[in-house]
């Protein structure tokens, strides 16, 4: 009897631990756990929002590329924001889309004009209102103190292949490495050689993810060969749409049985894109399946749902609201726990 209570109290404390350690949990750690098992979360589809979750609801919620657009992703449960790196006059890094300030700013010119005191003049823009906000051009490092151990942040980088290894220099000043991802558009084995030269100088602890399109790659095994270089935990799959009438019936030759096997060989996420561009026909990275059609035409099913049954696990978007509330309601989403512990924001900025 004496050994049957130890043993069960044994067992009790060892729960204990563990749901000590579970609740102790940031966000961004239970993400990362997903983002690094893609072959134990098959059943759970993670959303990126583009530019940070700015273009939700036709682009009236939040300027692109903004900490109030951050705040607003974290706050639906998007697993990832994706933003854009640039430089100012003065080295530092900026967190801006466009080569220039025009469409995004009340500024005028070309970003790299700027010294970033003169960038801290200007205000972002909601683009699809008009309305000007309080909040100003963020650095690189604002924007990863506001998503830290809150959400996993995808750096496009707008630069050099050459400047990854100061993005993530600035990560890891504030311990942050492992919950950013950095990416780079591979082709051939030139570019997987100088991706690798240039991370090489970044060191270790953060996350590589490559983007393949099909325009260029025509042959899942190309991925076999980038998994064997980098062993990246999700690739960014591109399906280029050649008309503005068809949409795809396969997802082209990167969303193949082929890939599927590669991917869950080398335990990594299919990453789709289904977010517009401007001046091109709807879906134009997504075979013609993308946000357009889930949305503005009430065709999920066609869109998000055509990518997750070939094997996406992560999807960037738009929409990023609309997408988690139909995954979730068809059964793609897996809930978090619900102790899960919410880190306040590193830094705040004042918005309209």
């Amino acid at each position: 009897m004496r050994t049957l209570w130890m043993s069960l109290a044994f067992s009790a404390a060892l729960a204990t631990i563990a749901g000590q350690s579970l609740a102790g949990e940031t966000r961004a750690a239970q993400i990362l756990d997903r983002f690094e098992h893609a072959n134990q979360w098959r059943d759970h589809v993670m959303i990126a929002a583009h530019r940070a979750g700015s273009m939700q609801a036709g682009k009236t919620l939040y300027a692109e590329n903004s900490l109030a657009a951050v705040e607003g992703s974290i706050a639906i449960g998007a697993e990832i924001v994706e933003v854009d790196v640039r430089r100012a006059k003065d080295g530092e890094f900026v967190i801006m889309h466009d080569s220039w300030l025009d469409r995004t700013t009340t500024c005028t010119g070309e970003v790299v004009k700027y010294t970033l005191a003169e960038l801290k003049k200007c205000r972002l823009v909601i683009e699809g209102t008009g309305v000007v906000t309080n909040e100003t051009v963020s650095t690189l490092r604002e924007m990863l103190l506001t998503t830290r151990d809150r959400i996993l942040i995808n750096l496009d980088n707008k630069l050099e292949v050459t400047d990854l290894p100061g993005m993530i220099a600035e990560a890891r000043d504030l311990g942050m490495a492992d919950q950013v991802i950095v990416k780079e558009n591979l082709w051939n084995r030139q570019r997987i050689d100088a991706a690798s030269a240039a991370l090489a100088k970044a060191g270790g602890g953060f996350q590589f993810m490559p983007i393949l399109a099909d325009d260029a790659v025509h042959d899942a095994g190309f991925a076999g060969e980038v998994d064997k270089a980098f062993a990246p935990r999700a690739i960014e799959l591109i399906n280029w749409r050649n008309g503005a009438e068809t949409l795809t019936s396969t997802g082209g030759p990167l969303f193949s049985n082929h890939m599927r096997a590669e991917a869950a060989r080398g335990d990594w996420h299919l990453w789709a894109d289904t977010y517009a561009i401007v001046n091109k026909p709807g879906g134009f990275l997504a075979g013609g399946r993308g946000d357009e059609l889930a949305v503005a035409a009430s065709l999920p099913r066609e869109a998000w749902g055509f990518w997750v049954d070939r094997g996406a696990t992560i999807i960037q978007t738009d929409e990023p609201k609309a997408a988690i509330e139909w995954l979730a309601a068809n059964g793609f989403r897996v809930p978090y726990t619900t102790d899960i512990k919410q880190a306040e924001p590193a830094h705040t900025a004042s918005i309209n």
